[in-house]
């Protein structure tokens, strides 16, 4: 079922004391449409057709009883086949590499065609404890651990952990962009940037819960704290809170947040439902 989104109707601004002036127009949401039907909607992914594909947890995110799948949206919100694959655990985060799908699921990368869906076998990740968010950098797919505070890298059918450090506590989103990898964290709410040689630098802090990431045309960062909001973070390192639902009756839970162009996907696992934004500037 498809049904159209109220304009948000609470803005905060929570400015960032040492960060430096910022020189961009802070974006808004422009309310495109909510997609209902799913059951535990948490990653998203594009599919080579331009449509998404929408992980579902379908129950507890650590039970291994094979109940849940990942749907295709179209691009104006319409599930066009429920079960494209099927059969999964608990599947969150998701990265496309090569014509294959690299899906999370709890403790194993779970690899599918990501033009028919079948199975292509899957890798698993060695004391992993909650497969969270994947990412595609300098030609290899990395995926994050929020219950081990590491970064595995996936190299054919094997995985090495990349980072293990205290500042990825709680680590969640990632997102290869260039010559870095962005971080988001639970724990402390941390944006983090994180070069090749594991050097990091904490854009902007303070985004408890942090989930997904995404690049906004023009410049800056949008994240998603998953209890309900989201953030906009200029380059200087200033976080605008451009949505908060976490006050409301039913909050509306903000999870793996994407950006494709300027289209927000974002997935609304306690609410079952999928909600696009344009982001305007």
């Amino acid at each position: 079922m498809l049904r159209y989104l109220a304009l948000p109707t609470l803005i905060l601004a929570a400015a960032c004391s040492s960060a430096p002036a910022e020189t961009l127009a802070v974006p808004t949401l422009e309310p495109l449409w909510v997609a209902e039907g799913f059951q535990g909607a948490e990653g998203a992914a594009m599919a080579p057709d331009g449509s998404y594909y929408i992980s579902n947890v379908f129950g507890d995110g650590r039970a291994k009883d094979g109940n849940a799948y990942i749907a295709k949206l179209s691009t104006g919100g319409v599930i066009v086949e429920r079960y494209w694959s099927a059969k999964l655990d608990a599947p969150k985060g998701m990265a496309i590499l090569d014509g294959t799908l690299y899906v999370n699921d709890i403790d194993r990368v779970v690899m599918v065609d990501a033009e028919s869906g079948s199975r292509k076998g899957q890798i698993p990740i060695e004391g992993a404890s909650f497969l969270n968010d994947a990412t595609v950098w300098n030609g290899q797919v990395y995926v994050s651990d929020s219950g081990t505070a590491r970064i595995h890298v996936l190299d054919g059918e094997t995985a090495t952990v990349w980072m293990e450090d205290d500042v990825l506590k709680g680590v969640n989103g990632l997102l290869g962009d260039a010559g870095r990898m962005l971080v988001s964290t639970m724990t402390a709410g941390d944006l983090l940037s994180v070069d090749a040689d594991r050097n990091v630098t904490v854009i902007a802090t303070g985004m408890v819960d942090g989930d997904g990431i995404g690049l906004v045309p023009g410049g800056g960062y949008l994240v998603s704290s998953w209890p309900g909001q989201i953030h906009y973070v200029g380059e200087g390192g200033t976080v605008t809170t451009l949505l908060d639902t976490t006050g409301d009756e039913t909050p509306i839970t903000q999870n793996d947040l994407t950006i494709f162009g300027d289209v927000v996907i974002v997935p609304n696992l306690r609410n079952d439902t999928v909600t696009a934004w344009k982001v305007v500037r």
